[in-house]
């Protein structure tokens, strides 16, 4: 028999005492537990949802809910109080009041290391730490396996958080994996109790900022905030600060940081300065997911909760934690990568250092190369345990295993990762290997004053710099300036773009770089096509950690056809329609004659005729107003198609592919011809991003219905000709699109299920009576 967590009704009873102002990082001496998770079978352990507090309980299994006996967590360290709790309360401790005492507690870099909870988190030959579909900048995804069925064998004896659904494991899921998955269960139904909630003081971040890449795309944050905040689906007293990149060249992820630091001042003042900080890169066009593009990454939505999550709101579950355990300053993030881990119940992360603090997770040296990489300390790394703080020696930015293995980066997993000695290489026939590489980083209030003060004294950065790869690259005593003149991964090379790293360098030379190494971790990145079908439709880690849905807040009704693996979000699909295995429909109406393949992609779309889309289709539709009116344009690729990819010369754009067939013999099925003026872009960027080959229509249905008339006609070898239409560019859609319309028809699909969800509840109360 599994381990039941606490009753509904105390659950419920919990979440209305919740909400009153309180300590940061416990429920206060007479507040309540939130829904307090058994930690362990025979019930001697349970774990605040809302504060972490480990609590003892004492009592047998039959009689739990009927009188538990709880022994009190106190974080200061003196003996647990005994509390007997009375029918009908929940689970209370007695703990400290007030903000995270850090003066009277010693630091998590300087007390003692709590014995792990749970086995040494190193990688496995079983379960790989990371490996990639594809081999994008951030990516961590692990290999496809065969096709089944989302669900599995109940595989864990572990306790679940309330939330947490779906199977307990599943195939290639081991004992690691589901921990991820409890405490990834445990963080989302702490956050979810949050959303319209007034948390305590210092609970969550005083402030979170969204960098956008210009006016235009700050507007359509700015607006989707502003819809999220008035249905309740973020926590109040949270400041939500969107920022626009400055007019002018682009100045990368590195120069958005800057900028935003200069945003938070002028905004908030000196008060910035004492400010719990959560900021995350949120601009940039999303050419590799395209559906992404029109209204942004960290909106992009997720098979998961109800109403349906976007990225931003699963970024502060992920990171709920963090608040209650970080000194004033600033936490980088990007919109578009998840880190999932597990710790030790009584281990916390904490960002309480001088300088850097980056989380450093265990990966495969092949995925190293398109990482950044942590030279560690040897004298502060164990590789025992799921946590340890330790020190960075070097930081490496997309290194060949041949400069990690030179450099002193690689660890030896023998029963746990032990770091090799510089220039070694390893025996794989031995053991396997592994180096740790980054994901998100902490900067001190004082290191971001003094970035802050650096970007005022330059004014106008003019180029391109990475934040990651400019900032970490100059830290720790093993720094050298060789990386300020080496271009190899800079997709653009600005003239001042070495002169700005060196003077970077020279700021940061002697800040320290610590580290948090997460042995149990997982990052998944899901920036690009491949990636997000993989993780939300295949047997993944990430769909089983995450407890990701085949659908989610959406009308789908039992007589509608489906084959294996799908991915239905906040769509309304009619009886009669069929979605091939591997595909993901988001923000549609598919009507009942309609057939979409295998391993595609719909997004934002409304399609009321009969069609039968291919397999590996990519179908976004987007709003547009160029004049007075609205008008809609679906854009329509392979979800392979390379969308970066440009040329300089009008001669050359045959190496251009549109669903497998060279742009060219595309553009004579259309009646267009290839001139300068077929792309929107000025200069030499000529792509299948800057191509003016998609019409605009007057409704939404029919915008899609030509589109898919031009794949048809590209895979058919037939005529459709286009002359006649106006047409528009992914860029030029961008330009022209109309926010508040696109909102308008997503807002329709949410009330109409919404209203299909009251209905059913009130029918199912009616049956019950």
């Amino acid at each position: 028999m599994g381990t039941p967590t606490l009753p509904d009704k105390e659950q419920s009873r919990a979440r209305s005492a919740d909400g009153a102002a309180g300590p940061e990082n416990t429920c206060g001496t007479t507040e309540s537990h939130l829904g307090a998770v058994p930690l362990s079978p025979a019930l001697t352990q349970a774990r605040c949802q809302r504060c972490g507090a480990v609590l003892e309980v004492q009592c047998q299994y039959s009689e739990y809910k009927r009188n538990p006996q709880i022994k009190t967590h106190n974080i200061r360290g003196k003996e647990p109080q005994s509390e007997k709790s009375s029918a009908g309360k929940t689970l209370s401790c007695v703990t400290p009041a007030g903000r995270y005492e850090r003066k009277q507690a010693l630091s998590a870099w300087e007390r003692p290391r709590a014995a792990p909870a749970r086995s040494p988190a190193e990688p496995s030959p079983a379960e790989p730490s990371r490996t990639e579909p594809s081999p994008a900048r951030r990516s961590s995804a692990e290999p496809s396996p065969g096709p089944a069925r989302p669900g599995g064998p109940e595989g864990s004896a572990r306790p679940r958080p309330a939330g947490a659904s779906g199977p307990r494991s599943g195939p290639g899921m081991g004992e690691r994996s589901a921990a991820r998955r409890e405490d990834t269960a445990r963080r989302l139904a702490r956050f979810a109790a949050l959303r319209g909630a007034a948390a305590r003081p210092g609970e969550l971040w005083d402030v979170v900022v969204l960098t956008a890449a210009d006016a235009a795309q700050a507007g359509a944050f700015r607006e989707q905030l502003a819809e999220k905040l008035r249905r309740e689906q973020l926590p109040r007293a949270v400041r939500y600060l969107v920022c626009a990149d400055p007019p002018g060249p682009r100045i990368g992820n590195g120069g958005s940081t800057l900028h935003a630091l200069r945003c938070l001042e002028e905004q908030y003042g000196d008060q910035w300065t004492s400010f719990t900080v959560l900021l995350i890169h949120s601009g940039g066009c999303s050419q590799r997911l395209p559906s992404a593009s029109a209204l942004g990454k960290i909106f992009t939505a997720l098979p998961l909760g109800e109403p349906a999550y976007q990225m931003l709101e699963l970024k502060l579950a992920m990171y709920i934690d963090f608040p209650r355990h970080m000194e004033p300053g600033v936490l980088v993030t990007c919109s578009d990568d998840i880190e999932l881990y597990s710790t030790g119940v009584t281990e916390a992360i904490t960002f309480d250092r001088p300088g850097f603090t980056a989380l450093a997770h265990p990966s495969d040296l092949a995925v190293g190369t398109t990482h950044g990489v942590f030279v560690l300390d040897p004298c502060s790394f164990s590789g025992k345990g799921g946590l340890e703080y330790g020190s960075c020696c070097r930081f490496l930015h997309k290194p060949d295993v041949q400069t990690m293995r030179q450099s002193g980066a690689v660890c030896v997993r023998r029963g746990h990762p032990q770091l090799s000695s510089p220039g070694s290489c390893g025996d794989s026939a031995v053991a396997s290997e592994c180096v740790y590489t980054d994901s998100v980083f902490y900067m001190h209030h004082s290191t971001a004053q003094q970035l802050l003060q650096f970007y005022k004294q330059m004014g106008t950065l003019g180029c391109e710099i990475d934040a990651y790869g400019d900032f970490l690259q100059a830290l720790g005593p093993g720094a050298t300036p060789d990386y300020t003149k080496n271009t190899s991964n800079v997709s653009k090379e600005d003239p001042g773009l070495v002169a700005v790293r060196q003077q970077l360098y020279s700021l940061l030379q002697g800040t320290a770089l610590n580290v948090i190494v997460l042995n149990n971790s997982q990052f998944y990145h899901i920036g690009t096509t491949q990636e997000y079908l993989f993780h939300f439709t295949a047997e993944s880690k990430l769909r089983f950690e995450l407890g990701l849905q085949p659908v989610a807040f959406s009308i789908f009704p039992d007589s509608a056809k489906t084959l294996d693996q799908l991915s239905i979000i906040q769509s309304i699909l009619e009886p009669g329609c069929v979605i091939g295995p591997g595909s993901v429909v988001e923000y549609s109406r598919i009507g009942p004659e309609v057939s979409v393949g295998k391993g595609s992609i719909v997004s934002g779309s409304y399609i009321n005729f009969s069609v039968d889309i291919p397999s590996h289709c990519f179908l976004s539709s987007v709003s547009v107003k160029m004049t007075d009116r609205v008008e809609y344009v679906t854009m329509v690729f392979g979800v392979g198609d390379d969308l970066k990819k440009c040329v300089k010369l009008l001669s050359d754009i045959h190496s251009l592919q549109f669903f497998g067939v060279s742009l060219p013999e595309c553009l004579d099925l259309w009646s267009l011809e290839a001139s300068d003026q077929l792309f929107s872009s000025e200069g030499t960027h000529l792509g299948l991003w800057t191509a003016r080959i998609f019409p605009v229509c007057s409704t939404l249905s029919e915008s899609v219905r030509m589109s898919l008339n031009m794949l048809n006609s590209v895979q058919h070898k037939s005529a459709f000709k286009l002359s006649g239409f106006q047409l528009l560019s992914v860029e030029e859609m961008l330009t022209y699109k109309d926010v508040e319309d696109m909102l308008k028809f997503r807002k329709q699909i949410y009330y109409e299920i919404c209203l299909q969800r009251q209905k059913e509840k009130s029918d199912y109360r009616m049956n019950g009576t």
